[in-house]
């Protein structure tokens, strides 16, 4: 007979790891992905499974019930998570988000282009 695993044994918190945020034990897939692929996605937990082959029908299940169990904190920290990622946009150059061209290629346009004139 296989090992049995508890709820507990199966969602882990781990300081440093996924940024403190509950997880799949021994994964680095954290229980607000499985939530967001099942809630926002429509997935069942047979087609995150067939996604993650790394991941067990218990696993996901687990990650949901964790999730239902802890729902405002799990949402308080995917809200705090797309803030960090706006507030990131917001501040980093255009260029360091992959929009446009970077400076040095725009310089050499110019002066490309000063050149034919």
């Amino acid at each position: 007979m296989g090992t049995h695993h508890s709820l507990d044994e199966r969602i882990e918190i781990t300081p440093g790891t996924c940024g403190g945020k509950p997880r799949i034990a021994g994964r680095r897939i954290r229980v607000q992905d499985i939530a967001a692929w099942h809630e926002l996605q429509g997935m069942t937990p047979d087609e995150i499974v067939s996604g993650y082959p790394q991941l067990t029908l218990a696993d996901v299940y687990a990650a949901l019930a964790y999730y239902h169990a802890h729902r405002e904190e799990i949402q308080r920290q995917i809200r705090a998570d797309e803030r960090f990622v706006k507030e990131l946009q917001r501040t980093l150059p255009r260029t360091a988000r992959g929009t446009g061209a970077r400076p040095k290629t725009r310089r050499l346009a110019r002066s490309k282009s000063a050149k034919r004139a």
